[in-house]
C-alpha cells in the first residue's frame, strides 16, 4: 500500500498513468477495469471528484454506445463526484439523452437549477436535445426562454439546438425564424434546418435552402439525397448524386445508401454498377449499411446472382440484409432459394420481422407452396410475435386465391382484425379469374369498387369472368357501369434505362 501512494503522490490526480488509460478506452467493459485498478490503486478515494467525472467523461463517449441498462453504472459514478461540478451534471444530462431516458435528462436539469448550479454553453444544447426526443414544444419554449434570459442564446451552438428543437417539434415556423435570426450562419445551421424541412417532408423549401448554401458538406448533400429518396423522388435524387460526385464531396454511407436505393426502386442496373464501383475505389472494406444497399439493388434489379454472391461474401449481417435477400428473391420468383435464405436466417439466431415474413411469404405463393405459407403465416404471431398486418393477409389471400381455395380466403378475411383493404380483395378477385368462381369474384368485386370505383382494372377483371362463364348479360352490364361512371382504362407505362438514362414509355 506505501507503494501506491507513493505512486499517487508522484502524479497530480489528471495526471495519473492509469487515468491516461481512458483516452484509449473503447468498451464499457474496459472502462470498468479502469475504474477497478484506480480503486485499487487509492486516487478514486484520495482525489474522487476528477477520478469519477474523467470516468463518466469517457463513458458518455464510449463508442459504439453502451446498453440502455448501463445508465445505472453512469448514476453510480456521478453520486461519487462530492458536489458535482455544472461539467459533471452536463455529462449525465448527455447520457441520459443519449441512453433514451430524455424525461430523466430533463428531471437532472432541473435540479441543476434548482440547486443553484449554473447552466453553460453545453448545458442548454444537452437538455434542448433531451426536448427534441420528448417532441415537447412546451419545455423547449421554457428552456429558450432560460436561455435568452441568462445569456446563452446568442451562441452558435445553442441556436443550432433550438432550430434542431423546434423542426423536431414540427414547428418549423419557429425554426425558421430562429435560422433568419443569425447574421452569420455555419453549415451546420444550414444542415440543421434542412434536416427539419425533409423530415417535414417539403423538399421545395429543402432544396430552396441547399441551392442557397454558401459551402456544403457530405451531410448537407446526404440529408437532401435522403429526403429524395423517402419521398420516392428517385429520379431527382439520383440527379443529385450525379452533381455531387464532381463537387469533389465525398458521398457518406447515408448519401451512398439512399443512391443504392433509389437505383433498387427504379431498376436502374447500370447507375447501380456505377455507385458500386465507387464504392470499391473509396471505401476499404464494405461494412453492414453498404453491403445491404448492394444486396438490396441487385436483388430487385433481377442480378440475383450478383445478390447472392454480394450476401455470401461476408457474415457481417444484419436483419436488413436478411430481409433484403429474402425479398429480392421472392420478387423475381425464386421462391425455393428465398425460403432456403429464410430458414438460414432462423438458423443463425436472426428473429425475423414484418417484411421478413411478406418476403417468404410472396416466395411461397411464387412456388406454389400452400401448406408452408399457412404454417408460416400461423406461426408468426404464436411463435415469433411479429403481429399480422393488412399487407400479410393480402399476401395469404392472393395465395389462397392462387391454391383455389377460395372459401378459406373467406374465412380468413371474416376473421381479420381490422376491415380487408384494396390488396387482400384484389387477391381474393384474381384467384376467382384463375378458377372462374363467379359468386366470390361478385363480393370481391362489390368490396373493391366501394373503396375505389375508379378502379378499371376491377371492371375488366369482373367482366371477363363473367364472359368466361358465357354470362353476355352480365358482361353487358359491368361495361355499362364502366360508362356510366366515366371510368377510364389505366394506361400502362414502362420505364427502362437507356444509356445510363431512364426512359418512362
Amino acid at each position: 500500500m506505501g507503494t501506491a501512494l507513493l505512486v499517487i503522490q508522484m502524479h497530480p490526480p489528471h495526471r495519473h498513468p492509469i487515468l491516461l488509460l481512458l483516452n484509449r478506452c473503447k468498451t464499457l467493459k474496459h472502462l470498468r477495469c479502469i475504474h477497478a485498478k484506480l480503486t485499487i490503486l487509492g486516487p478514486a478515494f484520495l482525489h474522487p471528484s476528477p477520478t469519477f467525472t474523467k470516468l463518466l467523461y469517457t463513458f458518455t463517449f464510449l463508442h459504439p454506445l453502451p446498453p440502455t441498462h448501463s445508465i445505472d453504472y453512469a448514476l453510480s459514478l456521478f453520486h461519487r463526484i462530492p458536489s458535482p461540478s455544472t461539467f459533471a451534471y452536463n455529462l449525465l444530462i448527455r447520457a441520459r439523452t443519449l441512453l433514451s431516458s430524455p424525461f430523466q435528462a430533463l428531471i437532472l436539469f432541473a435540479r441543476m437549477r434548482r440547486l443553484s448550479i449554473p447552466p453553460d454553453y453545453h448545458s442548454f444544447p444537452f437538455a434542448l436535445k433531451a426536448c427534441a426526443c420528448l417532441r415537447s414544444l412546451p419545455l423547449g419554449r421554457a428552456l429558450h426562454s432560460q436561455a435568452l434570459k441568462l445569456g446563452f442564446a446568442t451562441d452558435l451552438f445553442v441556436h443550432n439546438t433550438l432550430i434542431s428543437m423546434y423542426a423536431s417539434s414540427d414547428s418549423m415556423l419557429d425554426a425558421r425564424s430562429l435560422f433568419d435570426e443569425i447574421s452569420s450562419c455555419d453549415v451546420v445551421t444550414y444542415n440543421t434546418l434542412i434536416d427539419g424541412y425533409v423530415k417535414a417532408g417539403d423538399m421545395i423549401l429543402a432544396r430552396k435552402l441547399f441551392d442557397e448554401m454558401p459551402h456544403r458538406d457530405t451531410v448537407s448533400w446526404g440529408t437532401l439525397l435522403a429526403g429524395y429518396s423517402q419521398i420516392r423522388q428517385f429520379k431527382e435524387a439520383l440527379q443529385l448524386f450525379d452533381q455531387m460526385l464532381p463537387t469533389g464531396s465525398r458521398p457518406d454511407d447515408v448519401a451512398l445508401v439512399s443512391a443504392l436505393s433509389c437505383c433498387a426502386q427504379l431498376g436502374a442496373l447500370d447507375q447501380g454498377k456505377v455507385i458500386h464501383q465507387y464504392i470499391k475505389e473509396n471505401r476499404a472494406a464494405l461494412n453492414v449499411y453498404l453491403l445491404t444497399g448492394l444486396v438490396d439493388m441487385y436483388a430487385k434489379c433481377g442480378c440475383i446472382d450478383a445478390a447472392t454472391e454480394m450476401f455470401d461474401s461476408t457474415t457481417h449481417r444484419n436483419l436488413f440484409t436478411w430481409n433484403a435477400i429474402v425479398v429480392g428473391l421472392a420478387m423475381h420468383g425464386h421462391g425455393e432459394r428465398s425460403l432456403r435464405y429464410f430458414e438460414r436466417m432462423i438458423g443463425v439466431g436472426v428473429r425475423p420481422d414484418g417484411v421478413s415474413f411478406l418476403g417468404v411469404l410472396v416466395a411461397c405463393s411464387h412456388a406454389g407452396l400452400t401448406d408452408t405459407a399457412r404454417k408460416l403465416f400461423d406461426e408468426m404471431e404464436s411463435i415469433f410475435g411479429v403481429a399480422r398486418e393488412l399487407k400479410h393477409y393480402g399476401c395469404m389471400a392472393d395465395l389462397l386465391g392462387r391454391a383455389g381455395l377460395m372459401e378459406k380466403a373467406m374465412d380468413m378475411i371474416k376473421a381479420m382484425p381490422m376491415e380487408a383493404d384494396a390488396y387482400v380483395w384484389g387477391g381474393v378477385l384474381g384467384g376467382c379469374r384463375i378458377h372462374g368462381n363467379v359468386e366470390i369474384a361478385e363480393i370481391a368485386t362489390e368490396h373493391l369498387l366501394r373503396l375505389n370505383p375508379e378502379d378499371s382494372g376491377v371492371y375488366s377483371i369482373m367482366a371477363g369472368i363473367y364472359a368466361n362463364a358465357r354470362r353476355w348479360e352480365d358482361v353487358a352490364r359491368m361495361r355499362r357501369l364502366m360508362e356510366d361512371r366515366r371510368v377510364r382504362k389505366n394506361v400502362g407505362r414502362s420505364l427502362i434505362e437507356v444509356e445510363g438514362g431512364l426512359l418512362l414509355i
